[in-house]
């Protein structure tokens, strides 16, 4: 495993370090500013302390009067960004370890790979479960992994960021007329599998008002590396 006291701090900056790196080829840079593609992630990026010149330059990227979703940036915009959104939530990592070496990992069958033609169902499930941000190129940042009933796509996971040594799994969800039966489960315990077979770490976020969710994932055995908080902003 990767996830060593040394490497942990990449983790910080989840959003930057991936469009620095495994990421880059999707990503939109001015300056010292990045944000992703359109249709992939609404997510941007500044520096841990950033100029006035880096909101300048970000607000550039964007356009006038577009989202900037900050994730979980703590630096703070100028005055005349208006803020959108804030949400708490929490940042868990995978502490280490094989899945097999698991009291508590559940069974990968009837797991599915998702490829691009699976996109359009992707997205209506995104609507009717509602899991977050997913655009019709998310699908671009990392493997997808499905399972489907009778044909139909009922429950979906994925991978999402990718800092220096770790993946983030993200846009797990289940079909409201399917929830309880441990899809999301299965799904979580197979994207863990293959994170740390690369010999990386997973990490993921969860709002903090979601606490079926936080329940489920402390169950497979994530812990909670620290507390975030998400926020939004309309540049000028």
């Amino acid at each position: 495993m990767v996830n060593r006291d040394g490497e942990v701090a990449t983790l910080d900056d989840p959003v930057g370090a991936s469009l620095r790196g495994r990421h880059a080829h999707l990503a939109r840079r001015l300056g010292r500013a990045a944000t992703y593609l359109p249709g992939v992630a609404t997510f941007s990026a500044v520096t841990a302390d950033p100029c006035s010149q880096e909101w300048a330059d970000l607000a550039r990227l964007l356009g006038r009067g577009e989202f900037a979703d900050m994730f979980s940036c703590a630096a703070t915009p100028p005055p005349d960004w208006e803020p959108l959104f804030v949400l708490e939530g929490r940042q868990m990592i995978w502490p280490g370890g094989s899945r097999a070496d698991h009291p508590h990992g559940e069974s990968v069958t009837g797991v599915v790979e998702l490829g691009a033609d699976s996109v359009p169902e992707m997205l209506d499930l995104v609507a009717r479960a509602q899991p977050g941000p997913f655009w019709p190129r998310t699908h671009e940042l990392g493997a997808y992994l499905g399972v489907r009933d009778n044909g139909a796509l009922v429950a979906m996971a994925g991978e999402r960021l990718r800092p220096p040594g770790w993946t983030e799994i993200s846009a797990v969800c289940t079909a409201p007329e399917v929830r309880g039966r441990g899809h999301a489960a299965r799904l979580v315990t197979a994207l863990v599998a293959r994170i740390v077979a690369r010999n990386e770490g997973a990490f993921l976020h969860v709002a903090e008002a979601n606490t079926g969710a936080i329940a489920l994932y402390t169950r497979l055995g994530f812990e909670t590396r620290k507390h975030v908080t998400f926020r939004g902003f309309r540049t000028p």
